[in-house]
């Protein structure tokens, strides 16, 4: 795993690569890319505006030049709105701050040193994806990132370069797309004792792995085949795995089997990096803390991460559900007093906020297509307790129609309206037996978030969760007391799964199986595992077909 860590694009990797991470001018302060200006870990004491200038100069590593090749640029992401300059001529612009996106800065070039400036305007416009970002942060919400968080990097290609790749698996084959100008292009494929090799002409291929070399993927052995792709003049590595994911009946299947989820919701906060943790393989570690507490999913809640983590999720067998990142105002009072307290509606826009639609459809579809080839992630969630809700049944039908591989929670929590993979609940302050609403599986997709309080492990004054409680005993009494009262009884009604609330402590809010530095584990793991045995007993009796 290490070899990719260091390389932005895992399933894409070709070693011309020359990172831009490191020492940057903001404002004409430095400051260490690509943590924001707001974190601990970017060094940055100079005032944080609306408007952020950053500069950087750098010169073509030996490697990166060449006669026919053309450098790429490239950003893992910038937030919100960024417009990029390569000695003082604009390249090109980008908005939205959680996707990737390049630029071909050949023609902008000169010998020797090269000026880059990236000017980003953040205003935490609610036109764009924010997640959980607010300048007022408190509570649920936390400390906005501007500017540069992920990684900035080069890379130089010929002309017949591997421009992506589209993997569709089954448990038999996978369906491979090449997207390349090359006439021809070489595919090997390396397995435990498996080489295939072969060269193709069609862009969209099917491949089929013989049946003494199948191996699936799945979250106990998590078997993944290295994929090499070779043009005239490229040559790039990736991985794929056999998996399918499905729904049927009351059943969420993965490899036609149904699965029950034991989740936790995951918001990728880091108190010295906010957005980033202090190196990429700190996500190896969350994935491997919330694997010895018993969990086999992580929702990757109103963020989307540097791919470093779902390629660590992909090798170490994690599930993952992927949260749309929302656009749009929230109302506390609609969106969260009200239906905790039981006063649900179908609220939805009907109609009108055209721009608010095409961002935020744009930015989902950008999603799928981003995080396609990773085998890990298995639903999507596309609009959270109602927060910048609109046309929920189009956006579903889009998704389906974009990537049918995975399943789709609409709605998760409430507002729920005709179209839906799932039965989505949120339940909060009490326990209570989940009955059916509809034919589907229900999936409890955020639950508990009680705190306990570790002194000295806190970052905030005021404290925030659903639920006190004053030690290791207290807190694991209190989710097996939801475990008995709520995920038991409601397993018979077709509750395949859970997503507790959370990972770790956020800033203000306390309610992390983890504190917020990762130091402390805050539950009892023996006697939680112990009891996750027998909620996976009670799910065999009624996964039979």
């Amino acid at each position: 795993m290490e070899k990719k860590y260091h390389y932005p694009r895992p399933q894409l990797y070709r070693e011309s690569f020359q990172s831009l991470d490191g020492t940057w001018i903001l404002n004409q302060k430095p400051i260490q890319v690509p943590y924001p200006p707001q974190a601990l870990l970017s060094c940055y004491d100079g005032e944080i505006k609306d408007f952020l200038h950053y500069q950087k100069t750098f010169v073509l590593e030996p490697q990166m030049s060449g006669k026919d090749k053309s450098v790429h640029l490239h950003f893992g992401a910038v937030d919100q709105k960024a417009k990029v300059y390569i000695n003082h001529q604009c390249v090109g612009e980008h908005q939205g701050g959680y996707l990737p996106f390049w630029f071909d800065i050949t023609t902008f070039l000169q010998e020797g040193e090269n000026l880059l400036e990236v000017e980003v305007t953040d205003q935490l416009s609610y036109l764009y994806p924010y997640g959980k970002q607010r300048k007022k942060h408190k509570g649920m919400w936390y400390t906005p990132v501007s500017g540069i968080w992920q990684s900035v990097w080069l890379e130089s290609v010929h002309s017949h370069y591997i421009q992506d790749l589209k993997i569709t698996p089954t448990l038999e084959s996978i369906q491979l797309h090449v997207e390349t100008l090359a006439d021809t292009y070489q595919v090997s494929i390396i397995g435990e004792t498996l080489f295939f090799q072969e060269t193709f002409i069609q862009k969209d291929i099917e491949i089929e792995i013989p049946l003494a070399y199948r191996h699936l993927w799945d979250v106990d052995d998590p078997y993944l085949y290295q994929l090499i792709i070779d043009t005239d003049d490229d040559h790039v590595e990736s991985y794929f795995a056999l998996r399918t994911v499905d729904i049927q009946g009351q059943h969420i299947l993965l490899n036609h089997k149904p699965i029950f989820i034991h989740g936790v919701l995951d918001q990728g906060y880091f108190h010295d990096g906010l957005f980033l943790p202090s190196h990429m393989k700190e996500y190896e570690k969350d994935i491997l803390r919330m694997k010895a507490l018993g969990v086999n999913c992580l929702r990757k809640h109103m963020k989307i991460e540097p791919e470093a983590f779902y390629y660590a999720c992909d090798c170490l067998g994690m599930l993952v559900i992927q949260d749309h990142v929302n656009n749009g105002k929230y109302h506390y009072m609609r969106d969260t007093v009200l239906p905790n307290i039981g006063l649900k509606f179908h609220f939805d826009y009907p109609k009108g906020k055209q721009l608010q639609k095409y961002i935020f459809q744009k930015h989902m579809l950008e999603t799928l297509k981003h995080l396609y080839n990773h085998p890990c992630i298995i639903g999507y969630t596309i609009f959270n307790e109602g927060w910048g809700q609109m046309y929920a049944d189009e956006m579903y039908q889009k998704c389906k129609q974009y990537d049918a591989t995975r399943f789709y929670d609409a709605t998760s929590g409430w507002f729920h309206q005709k179209l839906s993979d799932v039965q989505s609940e949120h339940i909060y302050f009490k326990n209570k037996v989940i009955k059916k609403t509809s034919d589907k599986p229900i999936l409890l997709s955020e639950c508990g978030g009680y705190t306990r309080l570790i002194k000295k492990h806190t970052y905030a004054q005021k404290h925030y969760g659903y639920g006190t409680t004053h030690s290791e005993k207290e807190l694991t009494d209190k989710i097996i007391k939801m475990y008995e009262e709520m995920i038991l009884p409601s397993i018979e009604y077709g509750l395949c799964g859970y997503i507790y609330t959370q990972l770790s402590d956020i800033e203000e809010e306390i309610n992390g199986f983890y504190t917020y530095d990762r130091q402390i584990c805050k539950v009892d793991t023996k006697r939680l595992l112990k009891y996750q045995k027998k909620i996976n007993e009670k799910a065999k009796e009624f996964f039979s077909f």
